[in-house]
């Protein structure tokens, strides 16, 4: 399967060139229509939470040499809705919203069930897929007040930002599942040992907690609620949640399973990921995945690629290769610099290596060696290309040329 992944990113391209706004969304609206034209499955959407250029002059910055916003869809529903009404076949999907940021786990359960009432309004058989996470980037949270409450909070934080991470999951679960809730009946949050990597992790934490609570032999700590509330339910209540799937953008074995105890919710992965990691994710969603959504399939846990496809006319098989590493390489380095304010060659080099570069017989073949012929991948061509008729013209090489190579490999090889 074949799902396509658009981040929106409004910042400078390999050439300096950073586009308006308006120019953004005008290039994803045109990439949407051809990638419905095209026939891929669901077209994911990078979802951001406030200005990642203003967070620059923080206290604590999270990507301080970022150029611009690391993305433009701020309210995922509204832009989920436009997408709808201007594509015929293709399903959206978010990847991801914060159920930390914009409100918290309450208002965005609101937000998502009214988007599928309204959806279903329009369409009746197209579903809106949502990827949530505790979010990338903190600084998007904080403002919501998910940050430490005191000393010893501050010592266990990043433990603990996962324990918030799982309150506000079946907070936000349960709401969409139709249940009427109180913080009263959430779970409780229980910091021992096993939250933390190492000893001395656990150490400093357990020193913290004991100053502030002149308390010794700390063997389990209990975290108040994050979020305190008396008997809630959202509206809407009557929507056909059919047409929506929850996926977890978390690698936390323990999440996943948590997550699955109280609606079906798939998993992202990125093709990075090493193949161990992707095998034992799959072992332990056909063994958890919530038994409402059937049989847990390969093809559940979309798997993001960046992909640099070279098929411009007047080049040679290996001219179009040579050109696609080259602008590989370009945009990888880019990134770097932007992300960590250098450009780590190691990094640099394994991107490239887990990436999709070539000619289309070149990418066909990749796609053959590193994926399972059940797996979804979810393309990424706009990466650090603000070149809409090129991005559209790889998409059309990928889908028109990629693919079917794809299912003639795999033919040949059963």
């Amino acid at each position: 399967m074949h799902d396509i992944f658009f981040s929106i990113s409004q910042t400078p391209d390999v050439n300096g060139v950073t586009p308006s706004e308006k120019q953004m969304f005008d290039n994803y609206f045109q990439q949407l229509k051809h990638a419905d034209r095209l026939g891929f499955g669901v077209g994911w959407i990078a979802q951001a939470h406030l200005s990642t250029e203003t967070q620059k002059s923080n206290s604590m910055p999270v990507v301080p040499h970022w150029q611009g916003e690391v993305g433009l869809c701020t309210d995922f529903p509204q832009l989920a809705m436009e997408s709808f009404r201007q594509t015929d076949r293709i399903e959206i999907g978010s990847a991801v919203v914060s159920i930390l940021a914009s409100g918290g786990p309450i208002a965005q359960a609101e937000r998502i069930a009214n988007t599928v009432q309204f959806l279903s309004m329009m369409d009746d058989s197209r579903k809106l897929y949502v990827g949530f996470s505790a979010g990338r980037f903190e600084f998007m949270a904080r403002p919501y007040g998910i940050t430490p409450r005191n000393d010893w909070e501050s010592v266990a934080w990043k433990a603990l930002r996962g324990q918030i991470f799982l309150e506000a999951s079946e907070i936000f679960l349960r709401l969409l599942k139709g249940d009427i809730i109180s913080s009263d009946n959430i779970r409780k949050t229980v910091l021992t040992r096993s939250n933390f990597r190492s000893d001395e992790d656990w150490l400093a934490v357990q020193e913290a907690y004991s100053k502030d609570n002149e308390v010794k032999d700390v063997e389990s700590i209990i975290i108040p609620n994050r979020y305190n509330f008396e008997a809630i339910s959202i509206i809407p209540q009557q929507w056909n949640r059919d047409q929506l799937q929850l996926v977890a953008g978390t690698h936390d074995p323990v999440a996943q399973e948590f997550v699955n105890t109280i609606l079906p919710v798939r998993v992202f992965n990125l093709s990075i990921t090493s193949p161990e990691v992707i095998d034992s994710t799959h072992k332990r969603m056909a063994e958890n995945y919530h038994p409402d959504g059937g049989i847990w399939q390969r093809s559940y846990m979309p798997r993001t690629s960046f992909v640099f496809i070279n098929d411009e006319p007047d080049l040679t098989d290996e001219e179009k290769s040579e050109a696609a590493n080259i602008e590989a390489q370009q945009a990888l380095q880019a990134y770097w610099n932007a992300l960590e304010g250098t450009i780590d060659p190691d990094k640099v080099s394994k991107a490239a290596n887990n990436a999709l570069i070539g000619n289309p017989f070149e990418i066909a073949e990749q796609i053959v060696d590193r994926f399972h012929p059940e797996d979804t991948i979810m393309a990424w061509f706009d990466f650090f290309n603000h070149d809409s008729e090129r991005v559209c013209r790889n998409m059309t090489a990928y889908m028109t040329k990629v693919v079917p190579l794809v299912e003639q490999m795999l033919e040949a090889n059963r």
